[in-house]
């Protein structure tokens, strides 16, 4: 849950789904980039679209679309893949379009519990009314399931034993 003190400010990265505004921390993004071409694997979680290579790192990426059940739409130039720390690893999460950077009152945060049902309680922190709109704000470390957790985990295990094969192997 989100502290509320007088006066603390969060920032935050809004983006957009469809028609719906959420928002991330700005601490939890490390970047925000045009989408590219994302490598599939074979079994992984739906919602798990591959990896990407970001300056020599394998980034999972993860369809939020997916992850959420929405409708799945058409990626446009405005698509982007906003890379996120989550727990130990960096994650890309696919977006319909990053719409802004914005400042609020800590004590604006409301809870999401009256609104959201309990499974979508669990990656929320709540909702945030700026400029006549709601934003809803993910706690990004819990958007993921165990599940997709775990498929990351070996994933990345398994890229970094490959990475070390090829690196031993002489040219």
């Amino acid at each position: 849950m989100v502290e509320k003190n007088s006066g603390a400010e969060k920032q935050l990265v809004v983006f957009t789904l469809g028609n719906e505004s959420y928002a991330v921390d700005i601490n939890t993004v490390k970047e925000i980039i045009q989408l590219q071409h994302v490598t599939k694997l074979p079994g992984t979680p739906p919602s798990v679209e591959g990896v990407i290579n970001l300056r020599g790192s394998v980034i999972p990426v993860i369809d939020l679309r997916k992850r959420f059940e929405m409708d799945q739409v058409e990626r446009n130039k405005e698509t982007r893949i906003v890379v996120v720390s989550c727990g130990n690893s960096l994650v890309g999460v696919v977006v319909d379009s990053v719409a802004q950077v914005t400042r609020i009152p800590v004590e604006s945060v409301e809870s999401a519990s009256s609104i959201f049902s309990k499974e979508q309680v669990e990656y929320l922190l709540g909702v945030v009314k700026v400029n006549n709109r709601l934003i809803i704000l993910l706690d990004i470390d819990r958007i993921l399931t165990s599940q997709e957790i775990c498929s990351l985990q070996s994933l990345e295990a398994k890229l970094a034993a490959d990475q070390e094969t090829r690196e031993a192997v002489p040219a």
